[in-house]
């Protein structure tokens, strides 16, 4: 299956840099280029699109709002908000993640790396930008909630569904889940999928930010 991607930045230099690398591979497809959040929003709901490349700086409507717009709007529950910036511990780049957005990226990605994240997010496995994650998780969880973050007890998950959210939340893969638990990847996928349903976690990255703001996880116990 083709991924349809969506690049949303007011530097047509960049949209045209992250277009010829995404199209270079058979499996990802830019179907749209916008050039303000207010466009790409207008894409979004017009276009079949998989996983928006949002930059948070942008003119007429920035990046924060439209992934606000997408992640509030019941229509749009399949699409997928990976957040471009030039500074990755960037004050609206935690925004964008208690607005829904499923991972960040750095403008100076790697080729590869980028069309990584973009199947990574497609397919709600994992937060990106590895180094930065933690200091990202902590300064979330020292800001005042906004309630867009998954606010279920811990009470509704099941022993092992707890330890597996914590795992989620050290940056384990599914696979990683299973050789740590000893259980098959299929049932540490199906454990992380229950955990979602039961929190009303759209992607991992609410998972992980449910796992501190809960206390299942601390920002000492991360690192």
């Amino acid at each position: 299956m083709t991924l349809r991607i969506l690049i949303a930045d007011d530097q047509a230099l960049i949209r045209a840099g992250f277009q010829a690398i995404i199209d270079s591979t058979p499996d990802l497809e830019v179907v749209g280029l916008a050039e303000n959040g207010e466009e790409a929003l207008a894409m979004v709901r017009k276009t079949h699109v998989d996983v928006v490349l949002m930059d948070i700086r942008m003119p007429v409507m920035d990046g924060l709002e439209a992934t606000s717009r997408i992640m509030t709007d019941p229509t749009l529950g399949h699409v997928k908000v990976l957040v471009l910036t030039t500074f990755e511990l960037d004050a609206l780049v935690l925004q964008a993640m208690r607005a829904g957005a499923s991972g960040f990226l750095g403008k100076d990605v790697d080729p590869e790396d980028l069309l990584h994240a973009l199947r990574v997010v497609a397919a709600g496995e994992a937060l990106l930008s590895p180094r930065a994650t933690r200091a990202l998780v902590e300064n979330f969880i020292a800001q005042p909630s906004t309630g867009d973050a998954p606010s279920a007890e811990v009470d509704v998950l099941t022993e092992r569904e707890r330890e597996v959210v914590v795992l989620v939340a050290t940056g384990l893969s599914n696979d990683e889940i299973a050789r740590r638990l000893v259980i098959s990847p299929l049932t540490a996928k199906t454990h992380v999928s229950r955990a979602m349903t039961k929190i009303a976690a759209r992607d991992r990255a609410q998972l992980v930010v449910f796992a501190y703001q809960s206390g299942l996880m601390s920002p000492a116990a991360s690192g």
